[in-house]
């Protein structure tokens, strides 16, 4: 069994489950997963669609049917005598029902590790008693989980991977293929992978971003996640734009300027160098809990990975119109501010590392799975 609940879990899960496929042809998978892991053979009990909450009181509003996800997928591994699972990010729900699978005597492997570096260790002991394996993306996670005495192991970042097997349009293509203006760089809207996110981000980003624009002759991008439905930008009237699904990678490569959701866009973003600002919006209730339990003062990985808050952070009320077009203007109007950006980003690349992280994943778990 597979389990992702996001649209970055869904490719860090298909990259994986093809790298245990070359392994072992005859492994079936069954779980939860998008059009990703579907297409390299996932069986998917439920998409990633259907459960992609966002906070803590979307989740309290969708308890009866998580609960209902949880028990069929309890179910399933009982009658089919599932003895592996393989857990990717989406903690909330991961963490718990990994406890469910370990009382059942099954083995739960962590690929992309829950941040609890970042929200305290209130999950540690649950790590610690219920997951026989972490498979870490970041170096600095694997010396904390050494600390914990969790069997860890540091496989570098999906993204490299991902990026280096991208056949990318050269900036003449992508112009051509969507016919944008050749006279304008590229201002890049990223406002996630979730409803819930660009209900609460898009018309501010918009309306934002239509400002900067016309002030420094660029025109704007809407970058739409593949699992999301891009007819969802046609209710919003601010401004000319256009957007664009599925080809992320293109144009994070060759935009000029970034007004990007936290999360791993803004991880991609730095690796290409885009300057950008990094916004985000929840509930109140969300946010004020979170606010609470955070141990760390960034929330943009960017800042995170290179100690520094190398770009904007405009987090809930921070977050709007004003203070994103007056924080864009700063940067704009800054050639020196602008460059130091790029290449304080430019670091990126080094920290992640060059290893293939679902391949040494992939290669690691299944020689635990023929020892059990």
């Amino acid at each position: 069994m597979i389990i992702a609940g996001e649209a970055s879990g869904d490719l860090h899960g298909a990259s994986l489950i093809k790298e245990l496929k070359k392994l072992d042809g005859n492994l079936q998978f069954v779980g939860i997963g998008g059009d990703k892991m579907i297409e390299q053979g996932l069986k998917a009990i439920y998409h990633i669609k259907q459960m992609a909450f966002l906070g803590f009181v979307e989740v309290i509003k969708h308890l009866p049917f998580i609960n209902k996800v949880k028990n069929d997928l309890l179910n399933i591994v009982q009658e089919e005598k599932i003895k592996n699972v393989i857990l990717i990010d989406y903690p909330g729900f991961n963490l718990n029902i990994a406890k469910k699978f370990s009382q059942l005597g099954i083995n739960n492997y962590y690929y992309i590790s829950p941040q609890v570096w970042a929200w305290g260790k209130s999950r540690i002991n649950s790590i610690q008693k219920f997951v026989k394996k972490m498979f870490v993306i970041f170096p600095f996670e694997e010396t904390f989980y050494k600390k914990h005495n969790v069997d860890v192991k540091f496989v570098g970042h999906p993204i490299i991977e991902h990026i280096a097997n991208y056949n990318f349009f050269t900036k003449d293509e992508l112009y051509n293929k969507f016919n944008l203006d050749k006279e304008k760089e590229i201002l890049l809207v990223l406002p996630g992978s979730r409803k819930q996110e660009i209900k609460k981000l898009f018309s501010k980003a918009i309306k934002a971003a239509t400002i900067i624009s016309d002030k420094f002759n660029l025109q704007i991008v809407v970058a739409c996640s593949e699992n999301i439905d891009e007819n969802i930008f046609k209710s919003y009237h601010e401004g000319n734009y256009k957007v664009i699904k599925g080809y992320t990678y293109d144009l994070l490569k060759h935009s000029y300027f970034g007004i990007i959701k936290s999360g791993t866009s803004t991880l991609e973003a730095g690796y290409f160098q885009l300057p950008f600002i990094v916004i985000y919006v929840t509930n109140f209730i969300t946010y004020f809990i979170g606010k609470f339990l955070a141990k760390i003062k960034n929330i943009a990985m960017p800042n995170i990975l290179l100690e520094e808050n190398v770009v904007p952070e405009l987090i809930q009320y921070d977050a709007s119109v004003e203070n994103i077009v007056l924080t864009a203007t700063k940067i704009l109007n800054d050639s020196e501010k602008f460059n130091s950006i790029k290449n304080k980003l430019g670091k990126i690349k080094e920290r992640l590392g060059n290893t293939k992280a679902s391949e040494t994943a992939a290669g690691i778990i299944y020689l635990q799975l023929n020892e059990t």
